[in-house]
């Protein structure tokens, strides 16, 4: 069942803007915090503008490619609500968890069964848990049938080259949180016209759940 969305990659504020005051904002808003070679890298400067914003319904999320100490003591006092944390350890992630108390979705980037198996190992230390494709800052499709079966109590994120014209009925039984990105992008650069059909498709879908 979906029960709700993330929009990822966002350095602007004109389209944060656009999206926290949408009329069904999604419940996550995601920010690239550390991994340069995302053309959607937002630098601390940036990141101090652009969070000052109220958040409203929504929670900011930042995400993290294996964070060292310089990005997490830099981040710390900004209104993140979660962090996603690639690539890291479940011994890390606890102690970043536990030294920062911030909620944590494990990303894990899936390109086979062994890679969706890696979930059990960071469930401790999980709040939401994303399946997400090999591809970082390129928009890369994975195989979404390999975690149609697995069994997890808590909330599961998807993502992996969604695009706004997807039917997302098909989401349903693989994922509670859609994640999107790239498929709400015209030339590199976030569309606030397909941000716009993208919630109004979510809000549409969860009407019918």
């Amino acid at each position: 069942m979906i029960k709700g969305s993330k929009i990822c990659g966002i350095s602007d504020l004109d389209t944060l803007n656009f999206i926290i005051n949408h009329p069904y904002p999604p419940q996550f808003i995601g920010f690239i915090c550390n991994y340069k070679k995302s053309s959607r890298y937002v630098g601390g400067e940036k990141l101090n503008v652009l969070l000052k914003l109220d958040k409203k319904k929504s929670n900011f999320v930042a995400v993290l490619v294996k964070p060292d100490e310089d990005i997490l003591e830099e981040i710390k006092h900004l209104p993140f609500d979660y962090y996603q944390i690639y690539d890291s350890s479940p011994e890390k992630i606890k102690e970043i968890k536990q030294k920062y108390n911030k909620k944590i979705i494990t990303a894990l980037t899936i390109k086979d069964k062994i890679d969706v198996k890696k979930y059990q190992l960071f469930s401790e230390v999980t709040d939401i848990y994303l399946f997400d494709s090999k591809g970082y800052e390129k928009s890369m499709a994975f195989d979404h049938s390999l975690i149609k079966k697995i069994k997890i109590n808590k909330p599961l994120m998807i993502a992996g080259n969604i695009q706004v014209s997807d039917n997302l009925d098909n989401y349903k039984k693989k994922a509670d949180i859609i994640d999107i990105s790239g498929g709400l992008e015209t030339s590199g650069v976030k569309d606030k016209s397909k941000i716009n059909i993208f919630l109004n498709k979510m809000k549409k879908v969860q009407n019918e759940t």
